[in-house]
């Protein structure tokens, strides 16, 4: 189901709503989404700190509207403050769903009792999720993902981790002298850990097999690159947003003796993704 990119909700017509940060919208976060009605939506609180799924690609994973709330702008509020905001926002609110650690208002000092104290309708509180006895949290999924583990980090996704970026001029080497590659500037996203990846590529909505390098140019520049090659297609390079889908980790970045040795080492890497997508 393809999701859309943008929900315009009259926000009277609302009567459930999960409340989280939702940074990576993952497994865990999806079991909370099951749990509202179909008048539902999710209340994002903004902490500054999202990099698995930044804000506006949240909606790509959800059926759902999301709206977004900054903390900034409501952490001073008492748990009582913090319902009547909520009530103001959604007149017909009658539910509230929200993760087994929640809290809220001015220190986090209120939790799952207040809230069910406070707020005058149905609290559900859905359990900490396990994957291979793994708790799925944002936190711990950016720490698989900044070690180079994409398969258990995809794993407790639920998902195939993906990030957005332009393109940009690389050094104009790839297509010279070795293949070319199409070099992308991130801005918002976590980066995995330096090393070469099987990925899938997409442009212009199209995915294509890939292997994507991510680190500093050892063995030529030494600059920071992020750069992708499309295996068996002659993509010619164009101003696509492109996103990139990591499915797992080759091998780490290394300094090779001669560009003749990269060029090989490039090759297989290549031929090993092929097999890995057969």
């Amino acid at each position: 189901m393809k999701k859309s990119s943008s929900i315009l909700v009259n926000k009277n017509t609302i009567t459930s709503i999960a409340i989280g940060g939702f940074d990576g919208m993952h497994s865990a976060h999806q079991e909370l989404f099951k749990n509202l009605d179909s008048n539902g939506a999710i209340l994002s609180i903004e902490s500054g700190y999202a990099n698995l799924t930044p804000k506006r690609y949240r909606q790509e994973y959800s059926i759902y509207p999301i709206y977004y709330y900054v903390l900034e702008n409501i952490k001073h509020l008492e748990g009582d403050e913090f319902i009547r905001l909520l009530k103001e926002e959604f007149p017909n609110l009658k539910k509230i769903v929200v993760g087994f650690d929640f809290c809220f208002g001015k220190n986090r000092r209120y939790c799952i009792e207040k809230l069910k104290e406070l707020f005058k309708g149905e609290v559900l509180v859905i359990d900490e999720i396990k994957i291979d006895d793994i708790a799925v949290h944002s936190r711990i999924i950016r720490q698989y993902i900044k070690d180079g583990d994409i398969k258990i980090a995809n794993k407790l996704l639920g998902k195939e981790y993906k990030i957005y970026g332009h393109q940009i001029k690389g050094q104009g080497l790839g297509a010279k002298s070795f293949v070319p590659t199409i070099n992308l500037k991130i801005e918002e996203f976590l980066l995995p850990q330096e090393g070469v990846y099987v990925t899938k590529t997409i442009l212009d909505d199209k995915e294509y097999n890939s292997i994507t390098f991510l680190g500093h140019r050892a063995t030529t520049d030494g600059t920071y690159a992020v750069e992708t090659h499309i295996i068996d297609e002659d993509i010619k390079n164009s101003n696509y947003t492109t996103q990139i889908k990591f499915y797992e980790k080759l091998r780490d970045n290394k300094k090779f003796d001669s560009f003749d040795e990269l060029k090989k080492q490039i090759l297989n890497d290549i031929e090993t993704a092929r097999i890995y997508f057969k």
